[in-house]
């Protein structure tokens, strides 16, 4: 007597059905399309984690550059003043002063320019 597999099988198509759910057309319907475009998301997903970091970095550069121009200093300039003075601050906190609290941000460069 052969063994069938049906409730196994069922159960692993509903699981990779669950994740395709609210994929257009036969994506979301088809077991065999189903699976590839959710291997495929699962691509985008670990890839597109990597690229927020990066483009967060980005921003976070942007609006240093933006708030040192009000002050006459190149962004260049900041970080290796940063760094000759010992002041370990990162962007993203940088980013944060010169956005919401420009006096603070001001005294950072002032400090680092000593």
């Amino acid at each position: 007597m052969r063994v069938k597999g049906g409730i196994v099988t069922r159960q692993r198509h509903n699981k990779i059905l669950k994740l395709a759910k609210g994929y257009r057309m036969t994506r979301s319907k088809l077991i065999n399309n189903a699976h590839e475009a959710v291997l495929h998301a699962g691509e985008y997903a670990f890839a597109g984690r990597k690229l927020r970091k990066r483009n967060f970095r980005t921003l976070w550069i942007v609006r240093i550059n933006a708030s040192l121009k009000k002050l006459d200093v190149s962004y260049r300039d900041f970080i290796h003043m940063l760094k000759r003075n010992n002041i370990a601050i990162d962007r993203k906190i940088l980013a944060k002063f010169a956005a919401e609290h420009p006096n603070i941000f001001e005294k950072i460069v002032a400090e680092a320019q000593k």
